[in-house]
């Protein structure tokens, strides 16, 4: 079994999902089947194909949460020492050495990567470029414009 590292927010955000699916979504879509097979033949009827196909993305929603969820590795820094070091759901600032330019990123799982908010998926070319390294620390990463030289400018467990 794959394990799936996300942090503890992560696991959170995708039981509130699981629960909105199973006792809002799910509830919903069954009604909808019902009124759907009340005006008649099958067939051709669109409203209930379309129900059934919403069903199927709903249930194929839940069974995929919920084996991410049974196979979870949970990783909560807040509750470890920081060592100066880069590490699974670490908030790392970056400096661009070329033009100086700051940047910090969270490394998290990858259901939970959301570059707009500066969260990164922890198999990104970025993210695993950093994994292992220290505060301080130079370090190339391959981007698609080319190798970017980065300095480790802060490594925070929030």
């Amino acid at each position: 079994m794959n394990q799936y590292p996300m942090t503890a927010k992560g696991a959170e955000m995708l039981r509130v999902e699981l629960n909105e699916l199973k006792s809002v979504k799910r509830p919903k879509i069954i009604q909808s089947i019902a009124e759907a097979r009340e005006h008649g033949d099958l067939k051709e009827n669109a409203e209930y194909h379309a129900a059934r196909e919403q069903q199927s993305f709903c249930e194929g929603r839940i069974q995929d949460i919920e084996g991410k969820l049974s196979n979870a590795q949970i990783i909560d820094v807040t509750k470890m020492t920081n060592n100066g070091k880069v590490i699974f759901g670490a908030t790392v600032t970056i400096l661009n050495v070329e033009n100086e330019e700051e940047t910090t990123y969270k490394i998290v799982g990858d259901d939970e990567a959301d570059i707009k908010n500066n969260l990164i998926s922890v198999s990104s070319p970025i993210a695993r470029g950093l994994i292992g390294k220290e505060l301080d620390d130079v370090v190339n990463i391959k981007t698609p414009s080319g190798t970017v030289e980065f300095e480790i400018a802060e490594v925070e467990y929030i």
